[in-house]
């Protein structure tokens, strides 16, 4: 089970209440695809992953980076000039071959996809804005952002911050089922806006995992240090297997019942059949300011006294102050819950005789994907399934 949220929090830097209108650009191009842009959102996910690991190496990491994309994606509707192309192309958007407009049109539809009900896996996804009471949104933000992100706005007096926050906090602990419960933990006297972007996945595995198997069993941290962990168990598992020699890492794929599944990589080599596979059961949180964070990918201008959101309010008072991103993911015999990659491997090459046991007793990386869409919903570093 997983869960994770990311939160953009806008400052105003003068008065409140500006209104002027906004030419919408029509662009005539070709048309992004689901796939590219599945390739796309992949491509920022792992740039932000290296981020993260540069940064907090020794940690456990979770993290949605289809939600973190898509409060940007739903931010750069109101950005113009030269932060509007910072947003899109740290995205890894290629401006002169994709068409903005084509980048939200399809958008929209990725989201559209992913939360279309259904009865095996359960995916749910969404953005709303919270807006100081008395700035006065164009209503041309408001509509985009309802059309294509289907992001309502609710009106908050954020001169009470403490009753704002319990607002806040109260909508994405309900989005998310409980798995995140305080996103927020603060806000500054200056917010006039916060916008929230939820996902929130559960999904259970198609060949689960028997809990009378689960036993206790060491995890190796590094080679000197080891923590007892519970380790659940499958045999005789037939399932996609990869080896990617010039990484020298194993991938498997479990599958969840419906259009989902997770990758696991480990660093090591691996063999095609597996007799047995042992996984540690765990559940980890994380949460990150990205504000930090962003700006290694090229996202700067907007944390700026220089940012153009002008396509919000009209005027150009407006800078993001906060990304508050905080991610939940629950791995037990059953499946996953989470409230929060495509990639190219070479196939392993020989069927052994003697098949070989596969155990991710040392630190992994875990990728849980919707399949119909290729999209990457959550990726996850697990370097201490005790916690940090």
């Amino acid at each position: 089970m997983s869960g994770n949220t990311p939160a953009v929090l806008c400052q105003s830097d003068c008065t409140l209440g500006r209104d002027c209108a906004i030419q919408e650009n029509q662009s005539n191009g070709t048309q992004v695809d689901s796939l590219t842009l599945a390739s796309t959102n992949t491509d920022f996910a792992f740039r932000l992953y290296k981020e993260l690991t540069m940064k907090c190496s020794d940690k456990n990491i979770v993290f949605s980076p289809l939600s973190i994309s898509a409060a940007l994606a739903v931010l750069s509707l109101g950005a113009s000039n030269n932060t509007l192309q910072e947003i899109l192309e740290g995205l890894k958007f290629n401006l002169t071959e994709t068409p903005e407009a084509d980048i939200h049109r399809e958008f929209g539809h990725l989201l559209h996809m992913l939360s279309q009900p259904g009865d095996q896996v359960q995916i749910s996804t969404g953005s709303a804005m919270f807006v100081e009471k008395r700035l006065l949104i164009l209503a041309e933000f408001k509509e985009k952002a309802r059309a294509l992100y289907h992001a309502g706005a609710s009106s908050v007096d954020f001169q009470q911050p403490h009753e704002a926050k319990t607002l806040i906090n109260d909508y994405v602990r309900k989005q998310t089922h409980g798995k995140i419960k305080d996103l927020i933990s603060g806000l500054d006297v200056d917010t006039v806006m916060v916008l929230v972007n939820y996902i929130y996945f559960k999904g259970k595995w198609r060949k689960p995992f028997d809990p009378d198997f689960t036993f206790e069993s060491d995890f190796y941290l590094d080679n000197k240090r080891t923590v007892k962990v519970p380790m659940m168990k499958l045999k005789f598992l037939t399932t996609p297997y990869f080896w990617d020699e010039e990484l020298a890492c194993t991938v498997v794929e479990l599958k969840y019942t419906g259009n989902a599944s997770a990758l696991f990589i480990l660093p090591d080599e691996g063999r095609i059949k597996i007799n047995e596979f042992s996984l540690p059961k765990f559940s980890v949180s994380t949460d990150y300011s990205l504000q930090n964070i962003l700006p290694q990918l090229g996202i700067r201008e907007v944390f700026s006294t220089e940012a153009d959101l002008s396509g919000i309010t009209g005027s150009k008072n407006l800078r993001v102050s906060q990304v508050v991103h905080k991610a939940v993911l629950d791995v037990a015999e059953t499946g996953t819950e989470a409230a929060a990659a495509t990639g190219m491997l070479k196939k392993g090459s020989a069927l052994l005789k003697n098949p070989l046991n596969v155990n991710f007793n040392r630190p992994f990386l875990m990728i849980i994907s919707d399949t119909d869409t290729q999209s990457s919903l959550f990726m996850t570093k697990i370097t201490n399934p005790k916690g940090n």
